[in-house]
This record gives structure tokens, C-alpha cells and sequence, in this order.
């Protein structure tokens, strides 16, 4: 058995028209051999999303305002999970702030939702997402004092994780200062950069031993994948992350002979994080989601043309097209990591 291999299949702005983009994302991603983690607003949004699954092994990412605290948020997921029942792998849905320091009140909204799950035929999984910055340590105890439930596993994203523990490092040496507030034309960044860097050195063991410590669980685990630097200023959403694994940042001057530096994890990284969780878990338990955003690009549709004759500019197309290209670029990286030669 294999990891299953995901990627985001969303339109997001700039990047909008109609259904044929997500039908261009549907054949990109099936001749990839990826599935597709979509992005239903409602359950009946749902309904209308089930054409563009490339398998079985596709995902939903339900709204974020969903807190599992809340009665009304676990009655969302199961109206979610009626109908993803038998369609989909699993649902995602983000921690929330308001967990912090309510263990035992999370606890028991985990067990109250997975008995409900499993009076249904062929749930979903639900996987919950490390989103909001909750403590790492704090984040797997929720896993670890409920092993027993068998629909309610944890998302990593590993991007998310990054950035709190580089801004967690580097506030412990700069008196509680914002990692991500420095941009690489930020005037005293030359003094700073040497210990910028030192987070993101310290950051991906911090993850991976996280990885190794929810895998020895024995449960399914779902990844969102993606890198990101504290001094990226890529994204048009004004994150720090959701960059490709291929991608670097440029400094104004030379850091160890050189103006680019690498993302948080890169291939090498990225590499350690799969190898961590492949060594604890049976594959099949594993699914990996590549998660970049876009960035500015275009590449033609070529074959892909006809889903487009009736636009008259095809510059959005080309653009989700470019997209594309960037997220199976991704994966090639990925395939290789899980299935070295």
C-alpha cells in the first residue's frame, strides 16, 4: 500500500470564472495521480463538488469558522459527513483558539462527535487541524487522551507549525519580537538575520519529533504540506507561508555568501517529516495534502484548451494552469520521497 496524495483543488483570487477551472484541476490532477482536497462552503455545496472528485481518496476542508467546542459546530460536521459519507476520505477542520486551556471540555467534543460518526454507514474521517498557533505540546495531548476514538485524527500541517515555532524561538532571543513582522527591507534585519535563521534551523526537528510522537498513536494522519519562510512577503494573503518546497527568499544583502535562503524545511526538510511519519505508520494510514497558494505565472492550456472555448480571455486559466504546474511539480518531489529508488 501507498501514502494517498492529495493536492488543494480550490479557486482562489486572484485566480476566478467558472466550473472549467475546476474541471482543468480535476484532469491536471488525475493524470498527476493526485487526489483533490476541495473546499465546500455549505453540505450542499458539497452536493455540487462531487463531480470534480479525482477518487475516492479526496478530501473536504469544511469552512473555518466551524469550532467542534460548539454544539452547532459538531451538528456542521455531521451534515457534512452525510453526505461525504461513502464519497470521501475524510473532512478537515481547523483547531480553534478558544481550546486553549480546556483539555478535558475538548476532550469530551471529540468523543461526542465520534460516537455520532459512528452510527453512520461508512464515515468520513474528521481531522483536525493545527491552524490557530495552539501549543504543540498542548495540540498532541488532544490525540493522545482520545487514541481510542477511531474517526477523530489529527491534521500537521506543517507549515502552520513552522511559523509558531520559528516566531516561538525567535521571540525567546528578542524579547517577545515578531519573527514575521521583519520583511527583508526591515532596517535592522542584517543584525537580526543570523538569529532568524537559527529559528528555522531549530524548527523542523521541533516538527518532526511532533510528527514521530502522533504517528506512535497507531491512528490516520493527515498532512497539509507546504513551506514558508518568516520573511516571506510572497503571498498575496499576507501569510508567511504556503510556499512551494522548491521556492526561496530574497534578502537585499549577502547572508553566508549568498542572497537567497531556503524555506523553513525545503526538500531536505520535507524529506525528514515524510520519512518520520512512513517509519511509525503503515502507508495506507498516511495522506499527504500539498497545500501552496498561488503565485504569479501562466502557462498555456494546450490540450487543456477546450475546457475554455467559451472564454473569450484565457488569461485566469492560465494562471489556475500555472498553479497547477507548481503543485505537481510538488508532488513529483513528494512521490520521490515516498517512494525512493
Amino acid at each position: 500500500m501507498a501514502p494517498k496524495l492529495l493536492s488543494i483543488m480550490h479557486v482562489q483570487p486572484p485566480i476566478t470564472g467558472d466550473i472549467a477551472l475546476l474541471q482543468l484541476a480535476r484532469l491536471r490532477l488525475q493524470e498527476a495521480g493526485l487526489g483533490g482536497e476541495l473546499y465546500p462552503g455549505n453540505p450542499q455545496h458539497l452536493d455540487l463538488l462531487l463531480p470534480f472528485r479525482t477518487d475516492q481518496s479526496c478530501t473536504a476542508h469544511l469552512p473555518r469558522d466551524i469550532n467542534l467546542l460548539d454544539e452547532n459546530g459538531r451538528d456542521a460536521v455531521i451534515a457534512f459527513a452525510r453526505r461525504a459519507a461513502g464519497k470521501f476520505y475524510g473532512l478537515v477542520v481547523h483547531d480553534h483558539g478558544s481550546f486553549e486551556g480546556r483539555l478535558a471540555e475538548v476532550v469530551d467534543a471529540f468523543r461526542s462527535l465520534d460516537h455520532r460518526l459512528i452510527e453512520m454507514k461508512n464515515p468520513p474521517l474528521v481531522f483536525v487541524e493545527y491552524a490557530v498557533g495552539l501549543e504543540l505540546d498542548y495540540f498532541a495531548s488532544l490525540f493522545e487522551k482520545t487514541r481510542d476514538l477511531a474517526h477523530m485524527c489529527a491534521c500537521i500541517d506543517i507549515g502552520h507549525m513552522g511559523i509558531f515555532t520559528c516566531r516561538q524561538r525567535f521571540a525567546a532571543r528578542f524579547n517577545g519580537r515578531n519573527v514575521c513582522k521583519l520583511r527583508p527591507d526591515t532596517a535592522d534585519l542584517p543584525e537580526c538575520i543570523e538569529a532568524v535563521q537559527q529559528a528555522v534551523q531549530e524548527t523542523t526537528p521541533i516538527v518532526v519529533n511532533l510528527v514521530s510522537r502522533l504517528s506512535s498513536l497507531g491512528k490516520p494522519i493527515h498532512f497539509h504540506l507546504h513551506d514558508g519562510h518568516p520573511l516571506s512577503t510572497l503571498s498575496q494573503f499576507g501569510v508567511s507561508d504556503h510556499l512551494s518546497f522548491l521556492q526561496q527568499i530574497h534578502i537585499p544583502f549577502p547572508y553566508e555568501g549568498r542572497q537567497l535562503l531556503d524555506g523553513i524545511y525545503g526538500p531536505s526538510g520535507l524529506s525528514r517529516v515524510i520519512r518520520a511519519a512512513l517509519s511509525e505508520l503503515p502507508a495506507e494510514k498516511l495522506s499527504f495534502m500539498l497545500e501552496m497558494h498561488p503565485q504569479p505565472g501562466r502557462t498555456p492550456l494546450d490540450r487543456h484548451g477546450h475546457l475554455f472555448e467559451h472564454w473569450k480571455d484565457k488569461t485566469n486559466a492560465e494562471q489556475m494552469n500555472y498553479w497547477l504546474e507548481k503543485l505537481i511539480e510538488n508532488s513529483t518531489l513528494l512521490r520521490n520521497i515516498c517512494h525512493p529508488s
